[in-house]
Order: C-alpha cells, then sequence, then structure tokens
C-alpha cells in the first residue's frame, strides 16, 4: 500500500503550486535586484536575496515531489518518502542562509556605510515592491486555497506545500516592511530605519527557516503518527478476539502518507501455530484496510514458547494487505 496512486491527483496540484510560487519568484528577483541598485536600497536588496532563496526552494521541492514517489527497492525497501523531509531541509537552510543571514549582513552594512538616497530609484524601487507585493499575493492565494482543499491544517503535513505557504506568507510581510523601511527612509533621510526593515526581514526568515528546518528534522530522525492514528490502530488491534493484550505500539512515518506500524501482542491461550499464523495475517490485512497510512506491518507474538515462535512466519514482518 503505497498509496502512490491515491495521492497522485494532491501531488499535481502541490507541483503547480510550486511552480506558480517559482516563475513569480524569479521574475520579482530579478526586478528587486534592479530597484535595489538603482536605489541603492538596503531593504529591496534584501528582499531580492529573500526571492533568490525562495526561487533555489522551489527548485528543492519539486525535487522532492518527483523523487519522494520511486518505489521501494533492495536499497530501500520502506521507499523513498523521506526524500520529501530531506529536501524540505534543505530548504530550510536555502532561508535561513541566503534569506535570513543576507539580509542582516545588509542592514549591518547599511548602518555602516550609509546608502544614497535617489529619489528616482527609490520611487522605482516602489513600484517593484508594489508589483512584487501582488506577485507574492496570487502566488500566497493559491497555495492557502490548495490547502483548504486538501483539508485545511492537516494537508500542511505536506513539507512542499507548507513550505509554499510559509515563503509566501513570508515575502508578502517582507515586502511590506522593506516598503515601510524605504518610506521612512525617503521621509527622515536617516538610513536606519530602512537597515531595521532589512533586520527584521532577516529576523522572520531565520524565525521560519528554524521552525521549517525543525519540523523536517523530527520527520528525518523518525517521528511517529498522530496520536489520532496511533490510538486507532490500537484500538483495532485490541479488539481482535485473538488478542489478548497489545502490550506494545510502534509506529514511524516513512513518508508522506506511509508509516511503519510494529505492534508486540499477547494472544488468547490455546492457539496452535498453524492458527496463530493465519490470525497474524488476517489482523496484517484488517489493519492495511482501516489505516491507509500502515504501508508495513509487523507483528511480534509474545506468549508462544520461544522455540514455536521462530519456527513460524507469523512472528516476521509482512507488508500490510499481504
Amino acid at each position: 500500500m503505497s498509496g502512490t496512486s491515491s495521492n497522485s491527483k494532491p501531488d499535481r496540484r502541490t507541483r503547480v503550486t510550486v511552480l506558480v510560487a517559482l516563475t513569480a519568484n524569479l521574475l520579482i528577483a530579478a526586478a528587486k535586484a534592479v530597484g535595489g541598485l538603482l536605489a541603492a536600497s538596503p531593504a529591496l536588496l534584501s528582499e531580492a536575496a529573500h526571492s533568490v532563496a525562495d526561487s533555489l526552494n522551489e527548485v528543492f521541492l519539486l525535487a522532492s515531489l518527483r523523487r519522494s514517489r520511486r518505489p521501494a527497492d533492495k536499497r530501500h525497501p520502506f521507499g523513498y518518502g523521506k526524500e520529501r523531509f530531506f529536501w524540505s531541509l534543505l530548504a530550510a537552510v536555502g532561508i535561513f542562509v541566503m534569506g535570513g543571514c543576507f539580509s542582516v549582513f545588509e542592514g549591518a552594512q547599511a548602518l555602516k556605510n550609509g546608502a544614497d538616497e535617489k529619489l528616482s530609484g527609490y520611487v522605482a524601487g516602489l513600484i517593484v515592491l508594489g508589483v512584487a507585493f501582488l506577485a507574492e499575493g496570487a502566488s500566497l492565494l493559491r497555495a492557502v486555497h490548495q490547502a483548504r482543499r486538501q483539508g485545511g491544517r492537516s494537508s500542511l503535513r505536506d513539507p512542499a506545500l507548507r513550505t509554499v505557504v510559509a515563503e509566501d506568507g513570508t515575502a508578502v510581510l517582507g515586502v511590506t516592511l522593506a516598503a515601510v523601511g524605504m518610506v521612512l527612509h525617503m521621509v527622515t533621510g536617516q538610513v536606519a530605519y530602512e537597515a531595521s526593515a532589512s533586520f527584521a526581514i532577516g529576523g522572520l526568515l531565520i524565525f521560519v527557516a528554524y521552525h521549517l528546518g525543525r519540523e523536517a528534522r523530527d520527520q528525518l530522525i523518525g517521528e511517529s503518527t498522530d496520536p489520532e492514528t496511533a490510538d486507532r490502530i490500537r484500538s483495532l488491534l485490541a479488539d481482535q478476539p485473538e488478542i489478548d493484550s497489545v502490550e506494545a505500539l510502534f509506529t514511524m512515518k516513512t513518508g508522506l502518507d506511509t508509516a511503519l506500524v510494529a505492534a508486540r501482542v499477547d494472544l488468547v491461550p490455546g492457539l496452535d501455530s498453524e492458527r496463530v499464523e493465519e490470525v497474524a495475517v488476517r489482523i496484517k490485512r484488517s489493519l492495511a484496510e482501516h489505516v491507509s497510512q500502515a504501508d508495513q506491518i509487523f507483528l511480534d507474538i509474545t506468549d508462544r514458547p520461544a522455540a514455536e515462535a521462530r519456527e513460524s512466519p507469523a512472528a516476521t514482518g509482512e507488508r500490510g494487505g499481504a
């Protein structure tokens, strides 16, 4: 039960959303860079770095959508689902280094060296920011609309969609901060306002990168399924007439919509080896049918003699639905 076919449509929608964001960011990055150089604006140059970082991140996300759907093989028997989390971690690093750190650097440079005031350049820069606000806003609306169609907050477990929403939301706020800093600089002649905008943009990007990176890290090192899914699995096992008790239950996400399930159970007394094997197979099939995430299911039967347990295939792992 790889979940590939059942989730191909959401993946196609996510790919379109990422492509929309990539196109917008590439055009906006070029416009911001030109406007920032014309206006000698540190805030606008910080926003250009932000858009470049976002563009690179969208390339990472496109790679994750393609690579994470590869089927399992001998080298990766649990599939490539965690590729999605790896590439989202790289995206978080890109936001931190190329966006956050560069913005802080630009703010520090502006305070140290000042900035030339060019009214015509600043007007052009503000026009660029206005266009960027509209483009980033449109991309954000597309991502939020998709998230709502796919179940609201629960759809944001997809790291690609979550990253696009975070990037576009941050971009809209960052453009606003840059515009405020530029206007205050023009009115007062104090570069500190623009430098402060650069610092604020950098801090915002570092904050977003930290949270995206932390979520990707948790998923890469072996995050369990959500408590509701784990409780459902435990309840399904406990309801089986042949199971006397569920001694332990372990789950681990192996991809966006797949999970490994391992349970240690005690069976009711009086079942022979052949019967135990039949019961184990039926229980695994039942779990696979009722819990779509249960891709790999392993049962450990603990109440039988050790020699008998070693001889029976029921104590070994079996792919869900077998």
